[in-house]
């Protein structure tokens, strides 16, 4: 399964656009900060990750305003067929906090 839910802080948003085939996208970073849990040791992370939400959701995320926290879920996957980075794609938008 690859699946990745996230509380984070919207730091940056491009513009709305669109695919040649008319499929609504827009590309953000979220800031995470927070504790975890790792062999029983507290680990304080601070990291930031590229995203990107298309279609209906992606209208939702054009609209958060920039220092908004929310939980999202979506999933993983290199940003193109030849890349070895990582891009969250954003398929839910299941809570917002507004700052």
């Amino acid at each position: 399964m690859n699946r990745l839910e996230i509380d984070a802080h919207l730091v940056e948003r491009e513009p709305l656009r669109y695919t040649p085939a008319g499929v609504p996208i827009v590309n953000c970073t979220l800031a995470h900060r927070g504790t975890v849990f790792e062999a029983g040791v507290a680990r304080q992370i601070e990291m930031t990750l590229a995203a990107l939400a298309a279609g209906e959701i992606s209208g939702r995320i054009a609209v958060l305003a920039l220092g908004d926290s929310a939980r999202l879920a979506g999933f993983l996957a290199p940003r193109n067929r030849n890349a070895k980075s990582l891009v969250f794609h954003i398929t839910e938008l299941l809570e917002i906090e507004e700052d």
